[in-house]
Formats: structure tokens, sequence, C-alpha cells
């Protein structure tokens, strides 16, 4: 399984890139939601690495290996989270997330049919579906300033955990601490990470 990745782009079409990584070259499909910070993350010699989510595409009587790119882990938690909704595969996903995933994350926590059926190939029924198996569960999502971001180490306390992702997500240090406390300081009873997420992200919107 291939997880990440890191090479020189050779070739870059719509939505799709080619890494050099020396005696290989790889094809990897990217999201245009993901493409749009591509620019910012290459290195000036032209390179880049990229999370990637890899699995074999099914058709008919052969089986074809698939790479997805991603500029971080939480873009990539997000397909994957969008994935486990009936009738959308990896190939769909990488259709329909054409917005920034922060927007697409807010349309489902509000249930906001309209905008999720202007995502392509997502009709009223799918978008129903996709509000019913996530709403309440995309809140760090919300938080994404959509910029590509390095991984962070992940620590054990929860409010640790959330700085962590949100620094990840390039929220200055002290802002993201006075996001945490204040959710802190009105449910001390928050048992995860997400929870404390889904609360700050709640936070910011309301403001």
């Amino acid at each position: 399984m291939i997880s990440r990745i890191a090479g020189l782009i050779t070739e870059q079409g719509p939505n799709y890139l080619v890494l050099d990584l020396g005696a290989l070259s790889y094809e990897v499909w990217i999201p245009s939601c993901v493409m749009q910070g591509v620019e910012g993350a290459k290195t000036a010699d032209g390179k880049i690495a990229l999370y990637t989510y890899h699995y074999y595409q099914v058709d008919q009587s052969k089986s074809i290996p698939v790479l997805i790119g991603f500029l971080n882990q939480v873009e990539k938690d997000f397909f994957e989270i969008f994935i486990t909704v009936s009738g959308i595969g990896p190939r769909a996903a990488l259709k329909a997330l054409n917005k920034p995933i922060s927007l697409i994350a807010k349309a489902i926590d509000e249930g906001d049919l309209v905008s999720l059926k202007s995502l392509p190939g997502i009709g009223e029924q799918r978008a129903k579906e996709i509000v019913a198996k996530l709403q309440n569960k995309v809140g760090k999502f919300g938080l994404i300033q959509d910029r590509g971001a390095q991984e962070k180490t992940v620590s054990k306390d929860i409010s640790e955990e959330a700085l962590d992702v949100l620094l990840q997500l390039e929220y200055k240090r002290s802002e993201a601490l006075a996001m945490i406390k204040k959710v802190l300081e009105t449910n001390s009873r928050v048992n995860t990470t997400e929870e404390l997420l889904n609360l700050v992200y709640k936070q910011k919107r309301a403001k």
C-alpha cells in the first residue's frame, strides 16, 4: 500500500500529476479541491510530497492500481470519510470534490442539499445520503483554510491533538489555543479530539 509519495513533477494535467521518483514515474490523480493548492506546495526545484489513497480499479477482467493524492493528511481524511457514503466510490469522489473542502463540509453540516447537488455526479438522493451519513461529523474539515500544510506529530492529550490539527491547517498558535480554550470553558466534558474540533468549528461559524 502506497501511503505517501514524493518526487519531481514532470507532467501536470487538470486533474493529475506525473511524479518522477528516479527509476520510476507515477501518475497521481488529484481532486480539483486539492489541485488548487499544488502550485504553492511545490518546492523551488519542482518537487512535491503527497499523501496518497491507493486502491485498485476493477474494469472487466483487469485490475488497475490507482493513486489519488492530497497535500495533507486532513484532506485525505475527508476523502476517506466521503467515500463511506453509499454509492460514492473513490472514482466518484475524485470527480465530485471540485470545491474547497471547507465549503463542502459546511454544506454537509448545514444540510445544504442545493450546494451538494452542485457537485459533479451528486444528485438529490445522493446529497441526502451524504447529509444523513456525515452531518455533525465534519467539523474539523470546515476549519480547513484550503492550503497545503505539513503533518505534525500527534500528541496524547485531546486538546493537544486538536491544537496539532489546527496548526496543520495553518491557524496561528495563539488563535488556535484561544479557540480551544473558549470551547473547553463551556464544554468541560469533551471526550474526543473529533468532538472538540466539531465544537471549535461550530463556535467559529457562529461568529
